[in-house]
């Protein structure tokens, strides 16, 4: 199976070259020059637009990261809907609204091609050691046929159905959760502080008990470190997350109020110029606000 891949920053990257070591025939194709050179030293081949991968490949990964682009790459002029061959599967990986994805996965069913949204979990370290969690939804038979990419790109599959949209619905509910989670270490990190606790305390209070979880291990010593430069995913793509998730809660009617909390947590910290550290930097402003910075 020739795969294509598209969005080279750095979940995408780490997915790539992933595929490569596992001996997959890849093409890649990202607007940054510099991130194609490095791919194709890793031994991938180049595209020189979207046309070309699209007719040369018979799965192609998205990681794009914005609805905007996915639905240009998708559906634009030149895009993969106009050049994908009927029975090519379109694999959208980025975090995207149900919106955009139900719109795209809809095209691709009128043109006979074969959409399957296969959302990752985890940070970009894990991307690039296969361990992320995978959350495919799409038709079986697609799921089956990308069985070996799922297994260059991740040890945990957890199956959504065949509707794309369940596994859209799982991961951005599954980042509305870890960004309140963040946002209650924060509040908690903050607390242990007033009272002279060494953060790195209750953070092995935490993990050890608690929060025995590999999210709580990672966010937590961001925290209790304060090492907002180490990043998975920035303050700007975090509030996109939180956005995506409000919008999908209105859509059926749901209130989401601890998702408001973390909301103004983030949009203060990129009001500050904040916006390229970790999203973990909401705790931050918890630290600000108890009068600890």
């Amino acid at each position: 199976m020739k795969l294509g891949f598209i969005g080279l920053g750095r979940m995408g990257s780490g997915m790539a070259t992933r595929l490569l070591q596992a001996g997959h025939d890849l093409t890649v194709f990202d607007p940054v020059p510099a991130a194609m050179e490095r791919m194709a030293g890793a031994g991938a081949k180049t595209a020189s637009g979207l046309p070309q991968l699209a007719a040369t490949c018979d799965a192609i990964i998205s990681m794009l990261p914005s609805d905007e682009t996915l639905r240009a790459a998708a559906l634009g002029d030149g895009g993969l809907l106009q050049n994908m061959r009927p029975g090519t599967i379109h694999m959208i990986s980025g975090t995207h609204g149900v919106g955009v994805v139900g719109e795209v996965a809809a095209a691709h069913r009128k043109a006979d091609q074969i959409c399957v949204a296969c959302h990752v979990l985890g940070r970009p370290d894990l991307a690039a050691s296969g361990k992320l969690g995978l959350v495919p939804g799409g038709p079986a038979a697609a799921v089956q046929k990308l069985q070996p990419v799922f297994a260059a790109i991740g040890e945990r599959i957890i199956p959504a159905g065949e509707n794309p949209l369940s596994a859209t619905a799982i991961k951005i509910a599954n980042n509305f959760v870890l960004g309140c989670a963040i946002e209650a270490i924060g509040e908690g990190m903050a607390l242990v502080r007033k009272y002279d606790v060494d953060p790195l305390v209750f953070q092995e209070a935490l993990v050890g008990g608690l929060f025995n979880a590999t999210a709580y291990h990672a966010y937590g010593d961001l925290i209790a470190r304060q090492d907002w430069g180490r990043i998975g995913a920035t303050a700007t793509i975090g509030l996109k997350d939180n956005q995506l998730a409000l919008d999908a809660a209105r859509a059926v009617g749901i209130p989401l109020p601890s998702g408001e909390v973390w909301k103004q947590r983030l949009e203060a910290a990129i009001a500050r110029g904040e916006a390229n550290l970790d999203w973990s930097v909401m705790a931050r402003e918890q630290f600000r606000v108890s009068g600890l910075e």
